[in-house]
């Protein structure tokens, strides 16, 4: 058994929660939550008992095997570093962290403990992701050179802690554009980055004023405080020649949301948002092809579950980690990267 707990109870943590319940090989013995009244609920909520307003009181309990870390993003570096040394595998939600400095010395302590860090590119997991991954490690798609991707939202501010960037370390890029980025870059077979352009704006604010639509608000929302951009695009540039264009938002003057990731290979391409599709051509002729699966969709509860199964297996087992820390030092090289740019208006050499 994997006896594990969970730090920051927040909305996110239930994604961690669920699967770990539902896995036979674990076993949740401990929450923590700087929010006492939160941490008293979850914990009766789920039956668990051990419950800490400190991490550090946490990592000093040697039953703990293994935590989740779904803290604000400011925190995950120190989080990490101090379970490494207390001998605990790690599972973080994404980002790593928020500087490529922090990301370096995560890594160093994971090269120390010997123990696994997976990060929370939970993307990766998704059954559309995975069975993509087959097509592409076969050949189906020969080396993929171009990939576009869009996560745009008209109106999606969480709040609270999302807009204050000295706990998220920034807006749609750092939050959204971190996901998006990755699942591009992983597709692609995670070529070195070499430069990045990017632009980032703040001209609409969180646009509490607007009334008749809802949209997912954090826990301690609060529309009075908000400097994290509202846009940011970038171009990424690879060492292999390959390059990536990408766009998020957490608001904007749009008709409509917009998801989309696309693939651009020589034999083929692919999107696999909104929904799992494959391209090719056979005898002169261009297929469009659509896998026959329940879902061509993202299934997002089902992703935790495929992650969280994952991050069990390769604790329990010794296996390596889809996801391991040097990935979340790249991702972090390139987010940095954008957000050096837009404040310099120079394209950044990696």
């Amino acid at each position: 058994m994997l006896k594990v707990g969970v730090i920051g109870a927040g909305s996110i943590s239930e994604f961690h929660i669920k699967p770990y319940l539902a896995n036979k090989d674990v076993e949740l013995i401990a929450l923590c939550d700087i929010n006492e009244e939160r941490l008293a609920e979850k914990g009766q909520l789920y039956g668990i008992s051990h419950l800490y307003t400190d991490y550090k009181e946490l990592m000093e309990n040697d039953e703990i095997d293994a935590v989740s870390i779904c803290t604000w993003n400011n925190s995950h570096a120190e989080i990490a570093i101090s379970a490494l040394k207390a001998d605990k595998h790690v599972l973080v939600e994404k980002p790593l962290c928020m500087t490529v400095e922090e990301a370096l010395e995560v890594e160093a302590a994971v090269e120390e403990s010997g123990n696994v860090l997976q990060v929370g590119f939970v993307r990766r997991h998704g059954d559309n992701a995975m069975l993509l991954k087959k097509f592409i490690d076969n050949g189906e798609l020969g080396e993929i050179y171009y990939a576009k991707t869009s996560c745009l939202r008209r109106l999606g501010n969480p709040g609270g802690w999302f807009s204050d960037r000295t706990k998220s370390g920034g807006g749609p890029l750092i939050d959204l554009g971190v996901h998006m980025i990755d699942i591009c870059w992983y597709f692609m077979g995670k070529p070195k980055p070499v430069s990045v352009s990017g632009n980032a704006y703040n001209k609409l604010g969180n646009r509490s004023h607007i009334e008749n639509l809802s949209f997912y608000q954090a826990a301690d929302y609060d529309p009075a405080h908000n400097d994290v951009e509202d846009l940011t695009n970038a171009l990424i540039r690879f060492e292999n020649g390959a390059s990536l264009l990408v766009d998020v938002s957490f608001t904007l003057q749009a008709k409509k949301d917009e998801l989309y990731v696309k693939l651009f290979g020589e034999k083929g391409g692919a999107e696999i948002e909104p929904e799992l599709a494959i391209v090719t051509e056979k005898h002169n002729t261009i297929l469009n092809m659509t896998p026959q699966v329940d879902n061509l969709k993202f299934d997002f509860e089902k992703a935790f579950y495929n992650e969280i199964n994952h991050f069990v297996s390769c604790s329990l087992e010794g296996k390596e980690t889809i996801a391991p820390v040097s990935d979340g030092v790249q991702v972090m090289k390139m987010l940095n990267a954008v957000y050096e740019s837009a404040r310099t208006g120079k394209e950044v050499y990696l």
